[in-house]
């Protein structure tokens, strides 16, 4: 049984598109919070399970549920960037381009709905026959370079289905918006329509620079507030568009009302109890997949020999295996899945059915290459020389330091014009966030770290300390 447990475990995939939802798919509550409609802002770090999510709301098969997932990733942002509506000031002046990509999409969902009349679906197919799974920019440059024939659509009993070449484009999708939400109101019935929206940091890069923020940012609020306008105009109806996004890009959206999207919002956040039932239920279903679910110490138990992990000072200190592996994460569930995966790659080499306590303590390397890769694809976007950031604490090599070294090496490393010059505090505000750092108390004993407390803030009056699951691939250790 192990070595085929091991097997399964190794095999386990960080990329939610690639994995086998039907089996490992974990519910949690949002999932039925997202299916009622209660919310529509799915936000979290990258790593937490957003895609995993969208992936199992669009694979769900039931009578009377339509789902359809507009993935951003490599799309031509341009595109978009280039259809704002003039009638509406910044901004909010891309509300009426993502509208027409919802109603578009719900158009498409309606065409495949048996309890919609024959003459509209025909229609419908006609109009919204792309493919919206692989190639989203294809369907998205044709639904916006052709027009309706407006005056069959009339009060909404039919559409003309001639596609013609519009020479003006941006003008011309205020009024498309207007007739498809009048058609769509009228073919809306007790179905649940799900549209999700994933994917949306591919133009989250040079975000320094103003410009391409405001373009960026600007575009983002414009689809958060036309899901809420959705939301408010189709109340009477199960029709749900859903955003998921990183928290980071989230938190720089500026609006007078983003406080009113709370109702909407829900955090992916995991507890220590709640990643221990999520480890427990993959494990148990990589044992079985008709498997009822064993407790977290039955399934951890069957990985994992008993036995702490020694550390420190020729091993005089020592910690259970699954704290050892925690305080090297950022508690997300795709860093406790790598983890796993090393470790059952590297027992498996070994020869042996389970991961012993010292190929816990063996895998912190390669482990800390894997994070540190991870944090550096999350940070490009807003500090485009992490890695170069990332160098000065190989070279103060320490685990613990006082803000000034740091700012005596960078403002060095600036001088010597190997990094760009930009204000230390910022550089340092930026690593908070993404808990590359944390701050350590005047106490000595505690540190605060942004993936523990969301509203944790930079101290400058106190030290710093670098992420252990860090260490390694800094060469701290």
């Amino acid at each position: 049984m192990g070595g085929k447990l091991l097997e399964e475990i190794e095999d386990w995939k960080l990329e939610a598109k690639l994995e086998n939802n039907n089996k490992y798919f974990f519910h949690t509550r949002v999932v039925n919070k997202v299916v009622e409609g209660k919310k529509s802002y799915v936000i979290g770090r990258k790593g937490t399970g957003k895609t995993a999510i969208s992936e199992y709301l669009v694979s769900i098969k039931e009578d009377g549920y339509f789902a359809q997932k507009l993935t951003f990733k490599n799309f031509p942002f341009n595109k978009l960037y280039e259809l704002s509506d003039d009638g509406y000031n910044e901004p909010n002046q891309y509300i009426t381009v993502w509208k027409y990509l919802i109603y578009s999409t719900v158009c498409q969902m309606l065409s495949k709905n048996e309890n919609v009349d024959l003459d509209s679906r025909e229609k419908l197919e006609k109009l919204f026959n792309h493919d919206l799974t692989s190639a989203l920019p294809n369907a998205v440059n044709e639904w916006t370079g052709f027009k309706f024939d407006i005056k069959v659509l009339g009060n909404g009993i039919g559409l003309g289905s001639e596609k013609k070449t519009s020479e003006t484009k941006g003008a011309d999708i205020a009024e498309r918006v207007r007739v498809l939400e009048q058609f769509i109101e009228h073919k809306l019935g007790k179905e649940t329509y799900v549209v999700l929206f994933d994917e949306l940091d591919e133009d989250y890069k040079d975000i320094i620079d103003r410009e391409k923020y405001k373009k960026y940012t600007d575009l983002l609020t414009s689809l958060f507030k036309a899901v809420q306008d959705i939301k408010a105009k189709f109340n009477r109806f199960k029709f749900y568009p859903v955003i998921f996004l990183r928290d980071d890009i989230y938190d720089i959206l500026l609006d007078p009302d983003k406080n009113k999207w709370t109702d909407y919002k829900i955090s992916l956040e995991w507890s220590r109890d709640n990643l221990k039932n999520l480890l427990a239920f993959r494990i148990s279903r990589a044992v079985s997949l008709d498997s009822d679910g064993m407790n977290f110490q039955q399934a951890w138990s069957k990985v994992f020999k008993s036995g702490d992990v020694r550390y420190g000072n020729r091993g005089s200190k020592s910690m259970s295996i699954f704290n050892y592996i925690t305080r090297c994460t950022q508690n997300r569930p795709r860093d406790f899945i790598r983890y796993l995966q090393i470790c059952a790659e590297l027992s498996l080499e070994r020869g042996q059915d389970k991961v012993t306590p010292s190929i816990v303590k063996t895998v912190a390397k390669p482990f800390s290459n894997y994070l540190k890769t991870e944090m550096e694809d999350e940070i490009h976007g807003a500090l485009p020389e992490i890695k170069k950031i990332f160098n000065l604490f190989t070279k103060l090599r320490k685990q613990t330091l006082n803000i000034s070294e740091f700012e005596k090496i960078y403002n060095a490393e600036v001088s010597a014009e190997n990094i760009p010059k930009r204000d230390y505090q910022f550089i340092l505000e930026m690593l908070f966030m993404f808990s590359v750092i944390g701050n350590v108390t005047t106490q000595k004993n505690h540190q605060v770290f942004r993936y523990q407390n969301k509203d944790a803030r930079l101290n400058m009056n106190e030290q710093i300390c670098v992420h252990r699951g860090l260490y390694r691939a800094l060469q701290i250790l």
